[in-house]
């Protein structure tokens, strides 16, 4: 059962910018880390721990709920279609 999660959040973390910056990355690389919430949890976290710059952390915290929220609702519906 790990490793259906290290399968799921690796290919995550590395499409993050949790290790190159953003304006590192080839530009469908940079494409795939906008759209994954990794990028916004880690720029997030980078605020509140290292750079105290919350220029971008109402949109980390908006991208962050928003996501929890869909995949939230997604996972109860899927639950609810296996228990039936």
């Amino acid at each position: 059962m790990m490793g259906i999660g290290q399968a799921i959040t690796m290919p995550l973390f590395f499409a993050s910018n949790a290790i190159y910056p953003l304006s590192m990355m080839p530009a469908w690389v940079k494409y795939i880390a906008t759209i994954n919430p990794l990028t916004y949890i880690v720029d997030a976290i980078r605020a509140l721990m290292v750079t105290n710059d919350f220029s971008q952390f109402p949109l980390d915290i908006t991208v962050i709920v928003m996501s929890t929220a869909i995949l939230v609702a997604l996972a109860s519906w899927r639950y609810r279609k296996m228990v039936n």
